[in-house]
């Protein structure tokens, strides 16, 4: 069974990271929207085969990248909260801004 300051802190956690995935993926996701329509435009409208399917490729590697970066915001974050020494209390007052 979770002690008392184990379940705060995994809820902060979780919390954290949804802020950081919420606000990271917001223009990847615009972006990858628009590759795929720019896409469409080459392959369909402009019969410009080949550039259409490569531009199709692009919203995967945006996606990746976002992603990636998005981990790495996360790690980082777990990282400043699960520092040896630190407690709880410090590591809440640290992700609120009241410091």
């Amino acid at each position: 069974m979770a002690s008392r300051q184990q379940i705060p802190e995994r809820d902060v956690t979780e919390q954290a990271a949804e802020e950081v995935s919420e606000e990271a993926m917001g223009p990847a996701a615009i972006a990858s929207a628009a590759s795929v329509g720019l896409s469409l435009y080459y392959f369909f409208i402009r019969g410009e085969r080949q550039l259409g399917a490569f531009i199709g490729l692009w919203p995967p590697t945006i996606l990746a990248f976002a992603s990636y970066f998005n981990q790495r915001k996360i790690l980082n974050k777990l990282q400043s909260i699960t520092q040896p020494g630190t407690t709880l209390r410090n590591a809440i007052d640290s992700m609120m801004g009241n410091r």
